[in-house]
């Protein structure tokens, strides 16, 4: 699906994505993350480097707890075993109630009907932000009224691919920050879902935060494959990058379209 978008990418300015950026570092917000099994680690060390706090608990007796008390919550679909069908519902409810942000992260809606129609489902809480790829996008939205439907709802859609673009009710952007040696280490994707969700945590637009967020996290992928031999070494090149990322970085790489 192609979305329509204006691209108002002229509110993004270098700046303003370090301005976020160190919000982030000195507030230190907690993010709750339903996660999948392969993703667990690799997105909690991304927070930490971020300047960001992880937990991740799916117990269901305690999820709302958590989600509740936390800055925002991250939900992503890539094992969507029981324990975390159970638990992902009640953790929204609880943010919800809570004034906290909600992010979704689709995964693989496209490779199962299942998990499509509970993706769908979870529209219903009208979340403030979702994280998708074209594919997703397309199975979860089979028609640009649906897609439309939800951004009048208020919830600001974030597709990813060699140009990233996102879409809200106000403000809209494309951006072409990245690496292709990113795509060869997994749950890169869902990791960088999380950094969304800390981003949203410190500005209320959050349109302008899921765009600083993905500028911040693809620069950062760009900073590390320049250093990485190869997958191997790209993580720990981009928990480093993530950490030590400066003004000058983000002024120097920053690409919209």
């Amino acid at each position: 699906m192609n979305l329509s978008i204006a691209a108002s990418t002229q509110n993004l300015s270098a700046e303003t994505v370090f301005d976020l950026l160190m919000r982030v570092r000195q507030k230190s917000p907690r993010i709750h993350a339903i996660t999948n099994a392969v993703a667990q680690t690799f997105t909690a060390n991304t927070l930490l480097a971020l300047g960001a706090v992880p937990s991740m608990t799916i117990a269901k007796e305690e999820v709302a707890g958590f989600a509740e008390s936390a800055d925002a919550l991250l939900v992503n679909l890539g094992t969507l075993d029981e324990s975390r069908r159970e638990a992902i519902p009640v953790a929204i409810k609880a943010a919800k109630a809570a004034g906290r942000p909600v992010s979704i992260d689709p995964v693989f809606v496209n490779r199962s009907p299942v998990r499509c129609a509970f993706a769908k489902e979870l529209m219903d809480f009208q979340p403030d932000l979702l994280r998708l790829n074209e594919a997703e996008m397309t199975a979860l939205f089979p028609q640009r009224s649906d897609a439309d439907a939800v951004i009048s709802a208020g919830t600001v859609l974030a597709v990813t691919g060699v140009e990233d673009k996102i879409e809200s009710q106000g403000e809209d952007f494309r951006l072409r920050n990245g690496h292709p040696l990113m795509a060869r280490v997994t749950a890169t994707g869902c990791a960088g879902g999380a950094v969304l969700a800390a981003f949203a945590c410190v500005e209320t637009d959050t349109a302008l935060a899921a765009a600083c967020g993905l500028s911040v996290f693809n620069i950062a992928g760009e900073l590390a494959a320049s250093r990485a031999g190869g997958p191997g070494s790209l993580v720990p090149e981009l928990l480093d990058a993530l950490y030590s990322i400066t003004a000058n970085d983000i002024e120097m790489r920053l690409k919209t379209a």
